[in-house]
């Protein structure tokens, strides 16, 4: 049997063509690229099987290989058309095994395949027109049957190439040509250099109802067009055969090298029976032998023009459809090329189709959803869409120049035409989510801004969390919260947030807090009333701040007023990467936030205020509190009584209980019922006075509510606020002085009774020396009062308030002196008693380091603690206290600046009991409070618990001191059953060291 690829008639009349070895063939290229477009596939090719191999000729489409191209029959699937002669079709490559041994499939490039035939006029199979999909793909009848019309095309091509004996065979002679010519299934005829028809083959006869003897001899427009139209459709053939004939220079062996272009054109063609149908002819010339020859092919595309019609109308069809749509809608070929853009997207993005996918995003300026990440090339929806991947609700943010900035939502599909899985494009459908997005983005900033205000414990808390809510809620990179001062003469920055990750040092490090009113962006704001937004700091020459945040890649910036009606409360700023064109809407949006913030900030300033105000009263009473006194303010009325305005009642002291006094009370009468009935008339007087706007003091008897007398001294000093008469006062409890003077009387005369008793001489002394003090104390609190009350006076001038500065200071010297020597006296009398109970001294010690703290830093001295944690003594807590506090006191005294003192507190770890964790029974805890100080010489150590005793370098150093403090100390420490020893510290200075007894029943 004989091979049907290596039969020798086969393989002579292949070769006898000559397609073989021509560099170009310009109607089998049309051919291709009209199959590539009407079957709409990647590659379209003309092969040619040659016994031994495949040869391209000619090959269109975005995939398709270069032609010329040869490959071996192995890797073939044509040779399998020629071997049969029948077509073939194959929807899935993949799915049968056969195919796997052609590369292309294996790698992928070959997915899908249709073929068919391409005879030679004898009938033999030379090659094939077919067509390849990347993709797998069902063929259905009209594209096969289209195929087959195309491959006819090409068959006249081949026909027309067919030689005799290697000569042109003329084609007016009958017989074998004929037989070619009717094989052709395209009409077909060849004119002679006159245009008049010397072949006629069968499909003519067929498409014209001419018969080859009628149509012989006669011009082609008599035949084939429309007596109206003969003289334009003659003219149209002699142009094209004109125009392909060309030049008739050169020799005879050029013939078979000159290139035969051929002219198509469609023209209004009539049958015999005088139907008009619209045809496409295509002219070829050649050379004969008594001149040139036309070879011309002609085809009713009669159906063509209907499908072009109705293809037509189902485009304006979609058209319409697709601009009635409120979404935006994009499709692209699979080249890429943007085909198809519905009204919507032109309205916004001017240059309609035919851009290219991967322009999209740079032309429009296309953004994630973020509105700061460009999406460039691939990035963009509709590239991916084209790439195979389908894309459902993502957000972008398009900002096409010259128009408003939109968003987006995106669902992208690629196009599948016949669901093969063959890509023809992609599709994205965009909604338009700017308003939405607009209003979740208030939403959201409303939201955040309420939760933040509503835990905020302060304006500057409130603040910051506004600025970071909005700054994220819009997506933009810097805000700050900017407040008016309460004096309107400046406004200054209270809040700020920045982007986590985003360094804006260069913007921030040297930004102004404080701008004055009418500077800068805030203080503008501030100023006008009104927002302002800056699109680029590029271009904002005003203002020296958009030049520091353009330095800081801060691009954008817009500031609006937070009011309270038509007062400016604060500015909110907020800044971002990116230039942004101002925003109308989302201003008003922000308007809503900015009122909501207004309301709060002025609500919080008023709460502010007030907490302060109460704060001020309350460390008023904390101070008043301290004092033993009664201070008293009352408002004295036009008839006489005085309405008490203030009291402080925590003490107790002076009325012998809490004293209750409702507003309208008559503090006046109030007072009476208590005052002794022998002093209530020079309490009348007192009061006269005061309402008469006098000052005046009184020292009288008042019965308390707990029944006790006491000696009561009262002074009060009037005052005006406007109409209001107020008298301010205070009243001490003087009946201590009262006893005092008692006591001193009868000291005196103890002491008169022991002046021969020399043993009780110390005693004597002592008593003296308390005498003394009481003789002191009272005058020096009376001068210190009157000091008081002079400063008070208004319209003393300033050189006498200096004198009662000095007697002030002076006194409050003597007070102090006055009480160390009481205290020294009464603690070595034992008069006095200690109230002892279990003492936390860890505590107590670190309390009175902390309270030493800041005299220690006025003079740059170290003061550091060193101490055990679980350390209790029984002891009295005040008395303890006041030997920390003289120890403490002298060892800053007498430490030059930059020295350290260090105080340390521990179990004595010279007894058993200190080794664990707590003092056990008989143990001994020991503070120690060393410093760097001038010390004390070596042969002073014993002399210096003595009262009054100052060491030598103290004096020399100039430094004041009574002498009493370590006195006094030492004899506290020692009623509590404890020592007090001093020596030199290691590296100079002294340390002082206290050992009491432990409390071992206190808990660890």
């Amino acid at each position: 049997m004989v091979d049907p690829i290596r039969d020798t008639r086969r393989v002579r009349a292949l070769h006898a063509t000559g397609l073989l070895e021509a560099e170009q063939v310009p109607l089998l290229d049309r051919v291709t690229r009209l199959t590539v477009r009407c079957l709409r596939v990647p590659v379209a090719m003309v092969s040619l099987i040659d016994a031994d191999r495949q040869v391209i000729v000619s090959a269109a489409g975005s995939a398709a290989p270069a032609p010329r191209r040869q490959m071996p029959l192995s890797q073939s699937l044509c040779r399998h058309i020629v071997a049969t002669g029948a077509p073939l079709t194959i929807a899935d490559t993949r799915d049968e095994v056969r195919w796997q041994e052609v590369e292309a499939v294996s790698c992928g490039d070959l997915a899908a395949y249709a073929g068919t035939p391409l005879r030679a006029p004898a009938g033999q199979v030379l090659g094939t027109l077919c067509v390849i999909d990347d993709s797998p793909r069902q063929w259905d009848t009209e594209q096969l049957s289209m195929l087959e019309d195309l491959a006819a095309l090409a068959e006249a091509e081949i026909a027309a190439r067919s030689p005799r004996h290697g000569r042109p065979e003329p084609l007016e002679r009958p017989g074998r040509a004929q037989v070619a010519l009717d094989h052709v299934p395209q009409a077909l005829a060849c004119l002679d250099s006159s245009g008049a028809v010397t072949a006629w083959n069968a499909a003519a006869v067929r498409l014209f109802g001419w018969s080859e003897a009628e149509a012989t001899g006669r011009l082609l427009g008599d035949l084939i067009s429309p007596e109206r139209a003969r003289d334009e459709c003659e003219r149209l053939l002699h142009q094209a055969c004109a125009d392909e004939t060309g030049s008739d220079s050169g020799g005879a062996g050029d013939d078979e090298a000159r290139a035969r272009d051929r002219c198509r054109l469609e023209l209004s063609c009539a049958d015999r029976s005088g139907r008009e149908f619209p045809a496409e002819l295509i002219a070829q010339a050649r050379p004969g032998p008594d001149g040139p020859l036309c070879l011309v092919v002609l085809h009713d595309v009669s159906n063509h023009h209907e499908v072009r019609r109705q293809l037509d109308d189902e485009r304006v069809f979609l058209r319409t459809l697709l601009d009635s749509l409120d979404v935006g809608v994009d499709a692209c070929d699979r080249d890429g090329r943007v085909i198809l853009t519905n009204r919507l997207l032109r309205e916004i993005r001017p240059g309609g189709p035919h851009r290219h996918v991967m322009e999209i995003g740079e032309v429009f300026q296309i953004f994630a959803a973020d509105g700061r990440t460009p999406l460039r090339g691939a990035q963009v929806p509709l590239p991916r869409a084209l790439a195979g991947e389908r894309i459902d609700g993502e957000e972008i943010v398009a900002r096409p120049p010259g128009v408003e900035p939109r968003r987006f939502s995106v669902t992208g599909r690629p196009i599948d035409g016949d669901g093969s899985g063959s890509n023809l494009g992609a599709v994205v459908i965009l909604r338009d989510v700017t308003a939405a997005h607009r209003a979740e983005t208030l939403r959201s900033a409303q939201h955040a801004v309420a939760q933040v205000l509503a835990g905020a414990a302060s304006s500057q808390e409130a603040a910051t969390g506004v600025a970071a809510a909005v700054t994220e809620a819009l997506g933009w990179t810097y805000g700050e919260y900017w407040q008016v001062d309460e004096d309107e003469a400046s406004i200054t920055r209270i809040g700020c947030w920045s982007r986590p990750g985003r360094d804006l040092s260069a913007f921030t490090a040297g930004h102004p807090t404080v701008f004055a009113r009418g500077e800068e962006l805030p203080g503008l704001v501030w100023e006008r009333g009104e927002p302002i937004w800056i699109a680029d700091n590029a271009t904002a020459r005003d203002f020296p701040i958009s030049q520091a945040a353009l330095r800081a890649g801060l691009r954008s910036a817009m500031a609006l007023p937070v009011r309270s009606g038509d007062q400016v409360l604060g500015v909110l700023v907020f800044v971002t990467d990116h230039p942004q064109e101002p925003d109308d809407d989302l201003v008003d949006l922000l308007d809503g936030v900015c009122a909501h913030v207004g309301r709060y900030m002025e609500r919080r300033r008023a709460e502010e205020l007030t907490v302060a105000l109460a704060a001020s009263r309350r460390q008023l009473d904390q101070i008043v509190n301290q004092l033993t006194d009664k201070i008293w303010t009352a408002e004295v009325a036009p008839d006489g009584t005085a309405r008490p305005v203030y009291v402080n009642t925590a003490h107790t002291t002076v009325f012998g209980g809490h004293l209750h006094l409702s507003p309208d009370d008559d503090f006046i009468a109030v007072m009476l019922r208590m005052i002794h009935p022998d002093d209530q008339d020079a309490f009348r007087a007192y009061c006269a006075e005061l309402t008469s706007g006098r000052r005046a003091e009184l020292e009288y008897r008042l019965i308390g509510l707990d029944g006790v007398t006491r000696w009561i001294w009262s002074r009060g000093v009037p005052r005006r606020e406007g109409e209001r008469l107020l008298v301010d006062g205070i009243s001490t409890d003087v009946t201590e002085h009262h006893r005092l003077a008692e006591e001193r009387e009868h000291l005196l005369a103890q002491r008169q009774q022991q002046v021969d008793r020399l043993r009780e001489l110390d005693a004597m002394k002592d008593g003296l020396m308390a005498m003394a003090s009481h003789e002191l104390r009272s005058p020096i609190s009376v001068i210190r009062s009157y000091a008081e009350m002079l400063r008070e006076a208004p319209e003393l001038p300033e050189e006498y308030r200096t004198f009662i500065e000095v007697i002030d200071r002076k006194s409050d010297h003597l007070q102090n002196l006055v009480d160390d020597l009481l205290d020294l006296a009464r603690l070595e009398s034992g008069r006095v008693s200690v109230d002892a109970r279990t003492v936390w001294l860890t505590r107590l010690v670190r309390q009175a380091v902390d309270e030493h703290r800041a005299t220690a830093q006025a003079k740059r001295i170290d003061l550091t603690a060193d101490l055990s944690h679980h350390l209790h003594v029984h002891a009295d807590p005040v008395r303890l206290r006041q030997v920390m506090d003289n120890l403490l006191s002298n060892a800053i005294k007498y430490t030059p600046d930059g020295g350290t003192v260090t105080v340390t507190a521990a179990c004595d770890p010279g007894t058993e009991s200190g080794r664990g964790n707590g003092c056990d029974q008989g143990g001994t805890v020991t503070v120690t409070v060393a410093d760097t100080g001038i010390g004390i010489p070596a042969d002073q150590y014993e002399q210096l618990f003595s009262r009054f005793f100052r060491a030598s370098t103290a004096r020399q150093a100039g430094i004041k001191g009574t002498g009493l403090g370590l006195a006094i100390t030492r004899a506290i420490v020692e009623a509590h059953g404890g020592t007090v020893t001093a020596a030199p510290r290691e590296g100079g200075g002294t340390a002082f060291t206290v050992r009491l007894p432990a409390d071992p029943s206190a808990p660890d």
